[in-house]
């Protein structure tokens, strides 16, 4: 007897494919940078090829305005990077498993001052980065005078003010209470006190006249009534002077964008990582070309493209999203430009670096390209994770 065939069963229904959450490429070129102990500011890069075939890279480390190198290590160069500061490059050549150091050192127009000087790995042409980092060279602290910092309630002369007068209210309301009490006592003694002999005295203890039952006496109506409105005027105009401090910080015609956000702005220089409320962010690196011309495609025929390289790392427990067009540029007197989206992905080698949401505790160091008008660089960079974070600005040197 023939056995029909069993038809195929149908594939499973398949819904629509998870995102999963984004991380960062292998890197073949990894750098630390540290600060030496010396009298004037002194750092060591590590630049390690951590892959299996040889790499030809190029090391930039962006020295802070106003300063200038005084030695660099062999094959190192320094050249203006436009405005007041200036970099350091070298080009290696590292082979599989190797690392090399390398170091400069800086004098400064303010001896003694802090100093952050990161440092980047980038491809053979410079434009793609492998890998940053960054160090801060301090000066060594010699003992300095304790400082108390005044206590809080001190910085508040207004709040102190109006609490000091609700206080001298309150106790006034509370000594005419005491001193009617007083009055009505005294009235009832006098007048328990006078009996019918018309106070000639006996010689045998008058016997104790049944007093009716002591009643427990409350404020009168006026004064509950009074304390209640001196109390409420006090919390209004409490919440009143809070609240107006707070809406005074919120302008929605500053710029950069500040207020009324999740977590507070941070504001720092290049090469200080940044934190707000979900990713911690560090521009180690702006750099502008000249109209028509930078990386990631030619910019229009009136502007120019500014590639920033960017160190972000996801500092919570869940994969964060991300979006270009809270990533701003800004320009002199206000202007501003979101993330040249097309541009920043060509800068990656194609990869949507805001496709997909970032992982829990991973970091990337990437460029993002800002096209601009005219030949006016950016000012400052304002960063943030989503729409209600308060962001980090990063001042341009």
């Amino acid at each position: 007897m023939a056995v029909e065939p069993t038809p195929p069963s149908a594939p499973p229904a398949m819904g629509p494919p998870s995102r999963a959450p984004a991380s960062a490429p292998p890197q073949q070129v990894t750098v630390a940078v540290a600060p030496e102990t010396s009298p004037a500011p002194r750092y060591r890069i590590q630049v390690r090829n951590v892959g299996n075939a040889p790499v030809d890279t190029t090391v930039r480390q962006e020295l802070p305005a106003g300063s200038s190198p005084t030695a660099i290590s062999g094959g190192g160069k320094s050249t203006p990077s436009g405005g007041s500061s200036t970099e350091v490059t070298w080009r290696l050549r590292l082979p599989a498993h190797s690392s090399t150091t390398l170091g400069t050192a800086l004098a400064a127009t303010a001896p003694g001052q802090p100093l952050t000087a990161p440092a980047c790995a980038f491809t053979s042409d410079g434009t793609r980065p492998y890998d940053c980092a960054t160090a801060t060279w301090k000066a060594a602290a010699a003992p300095a005078a304790e400082v108390t910092e005044a206590p809080p309630w001190r910085r508040y002369p207004v709040l102190l003010a109006g609490l000091a007068v609700l206080l001298l209210i309150g106790a006034a309301l509370a000594w005419v209470w005491r001193r009617r009490r007083a009055g009505r006592v005294t009235a009832a003694a006098l007048a328990s006190g006078g009996g019918s002999d018309g106070g000639r005295g006996t010689v045998y203890p008058r016997p104790a006249a049944p007093s009716a039952s002591r009643r427990r006496r409350t404020p009168p109506v006026w004064l509950v009534v009074g304390a209640a409105v001196v109390l409420l005027a006090g919390v209004v105009g409490t919440a009143g002077w809070t609240a107006t401090r707070r809406v005074s910080a919120i302008d929605t015609q500053k710029q950069p964008t500040s207020g009324a956000w999740l977590g507070s702005g941070v504001t720092g220089p290049v090469g200080v990582p940044l934190r707000e409320s979900a990713f911690e962010f560090t521009v180690y690196r702006m750099s502008c070309g000249s109209p028509g011309t930078a990386g990631g495609g030619a910019a229009p025929a009136n502007g120019r493209r500014c590639q920033a390289t960017v160190g972000v790392r996801n500092i919570t427990g869940d994969q964060q999203p991300w979006h270009g067009q809270l990533q701003r540029a800004y320009l002199p007197g206000g202007r501003w430009v979101s993330t040249d989206e097309s541009a920043t992905r060509a800068a990656n080698l194609g990869r949507d670096i805001f496709a997909d949401p970032m992982a829990a505790g991973s970091r990337m160091v990437l460029p993002l390209v800002f096209t601009v008008d005219g030949r006016d660089a950016p000012q400052q960079l304002e960063l943030r994770s989503g729409v209600f974070s308060a962001g980090v600005r990063v001042h341009m040197p």
